[in-house]
């Protein structure tokens, strides 16, 4: 792992815990990042000590939560340099079979997190002459599934929201893509056979982990709005 100063950059990320916010979060503590994680289980304690970093528990759906993660941050670090937006996964099932509730809980989770947490955090990327931010998706966003409407719909509104928030952002020298992972090997899941994947095989954390680091990056200080699928060419798109 690189060592850490004062200097290193710190990120937020949050539903960090595990699976690809877990990865993710490995492989920017092992690049030097200085690391501020939350999840609801408190098994992010325990990957924040691990990495060095501080953790909180709580949820992405409560701006409360949001806040203490960030000010958690600047109180350890007294700067944020990066946000990487990461959530878990809303409710399944039939297209008109889900409740009101339900499509609010999706919206509450995928996307009106990402709104409150660039609320909290514009102001302080903007007065530190910028930052980046990356918002960890789904290739659903791009190829809509009858089976996970909620997840679906909102991760499309999710790749709305990243191009025009590049746009107001950028001349505040904020940049934000989006990364649409497919099928990646960290939980269970109903997922397509291998030969339905033009790479043959599924992704791993660290490969998603690698692309979040490069948009953080100067090496990617000319892209800006994008939504990155990282699927091993499983959706079929231009």
């Amino acid at each position: 792992m690189s060592s850490k100063t004062s200097q290193s950059p710190v990120v937020l990320l949050t539903a960090a815990s595990q699976g690809i916010g877990a990865g993710v979060a490995r492989v920017l503590a092992a690049r030097g990042y200085r690391v501020a994680l939350l999840a609801r289980s408190e098994a992010v304690l325990a990957l924040a000590a691990e990495l060095g970093g501080i953790g909180v528990q709580g949820t992405v759906e409560r701006e409360a939560d949001l806040q203490r993660l960030v000010v958690a941050a600047m109180e350890s670090y007294g700067r944020i340099d990066a946000v990487v937006n990461n959530t878990g996964h809303p409710a399944k099932g039939d297209l008109l079979a889900l409740t009101d509730q339900d499509w609010q809980n999706g919206y509450d989770l995928i996307l009106g997190s990402v709104i409150r947490m660039a609320r909290i955090t514009t102001p302080l990327l903007r007065a530190q002459d910028g930052g980046a931010i990356v918002n960890l998706s789904s290739y659903a966003a791009f190829s809509p599934e009858a089976e996970r409407p909620v997840s679906s719909i909102f991760r499309a509104g999710l790749a709305a929201w990243t191009r025009v928030y590049a746009e107001y952002a950028a001349a505040i020298n904020i940049r934000v893509n989006s990364v649409l992972p497919g099928f990646i090997d960290t939980l269970p899941q109903t997922a397509p056979h291998t030969d339905q994947i033009p790479l043959g095989r599924y992704g791993n954390v660290e490969e998603v982990g690698k692309t979040v680091a490069f948009l953080l990056s100067e090496d990617a200080s000319y892209i800006t709005g994008q939504s990155l699928l990282v699927d091993g060419g499983l959706v079929r798109k231009l």
